[in-house]
């Protein structure tokens, strides 16, 4: 089943993985699709989260995709608009590299702040005509609640939407009033497995098609790594 079918009808857990070995892993416990995580990549490079270049990012992605056969969504940031060629050069590299879909977001981590709303609805549009020419499908996120810089995340994601955008997240909307009111947009919702969500079943009784895992698996994985170290030192 193609990437975009996977979010036609239902609801689907698609865990974030953070190198090679953890997207096999991954995809032999028997996920229909897998993604990339920024923060869990960076922190195999020994970086914070955003500090990941994009040559690093495409590098990343054509690994994961080497090893594995299901679908790979990517976890892309803001699509690097101030490398050459910006945002639309950044959708074909991830093509080239093998995605099946990516995300834009709207947080620029060089402000530190959400990028302003045409620039942004401009950029998703953008995005959008690129990747749809090689059938990815596009994810917007509207970061202002994850970061609590108080934007407007459903006039956001709203706005997304009518771009182009085949799927929407505003990652940490954990409520389900909030929930309920993206899925009400007329688009595919992804929701992030953090903080004090509902479970996945009820999820998908709000009409959520998606579940992703952020850099979540990449904690566990070295926070038990660290713990049998020192349980064995």
């Amino acid at each position: 089943m193609s990437f975009a079918e996977l979010h036609e009808s239902g609801l689907f857990v698609m865990p974030n993985a953070f190198d090679a070995g953890s997207a096999k892993r991954l995809e032999e416990a028997g996920f229909p699709a897998l993604a990339t995580t920024s923060h869990g990549h960076a922190a195999t490079l020994g970086k914070s989260d955003l500090e990941v270049t994009r040559d690093e990012l495409v590098a990343h992605v054509a690994l994961l995709t080497s090893v594995i056969t299901v679908p790979l969504n990517i976890d892309s940031a803001d699509c690097f608009p101030r490398e050459a060629g910006g945002v639309a050069r950044t959708v074909e590299l991830l093509a080239k590299a093998g995605a099946s879909g990516l995300s834009i977001e709207d947080y620029d981590p060089v402000t530190s702040a959400i990028v302003p709303f045409d620039e942004a609805v401009e950029r998703v549009a953008t995005v959008v005509e690129a990747a749809h020419q090689h059938g990815i499908v596009v994810t917007a996120r509207c970061e202002s609640v994850l970061y609590g810089l108080g934007a407007d995340h459903l006039a956001r994601l709203s706005a997304y939407r009518d771009a182009g955008a085949d799927v929407l997240f505003a990652p940490l909307v954990n409520d389900e009033e909030g929930i309920a009111a993206i899925v009400a947009l007329g688009r595919p919702v992804n929701v992030l497995a953090a903080g004090d969500h509902p479970p996945v079943e009820r999820l998908g009784e709000l009409g959520v098609r998606r579940v992703s895992t952020g850099g979540a698996l990449a904690g566990v994985a070295y926070d038990a790594a660290v713990a049998a170290a020192k349980a064995l030192a």
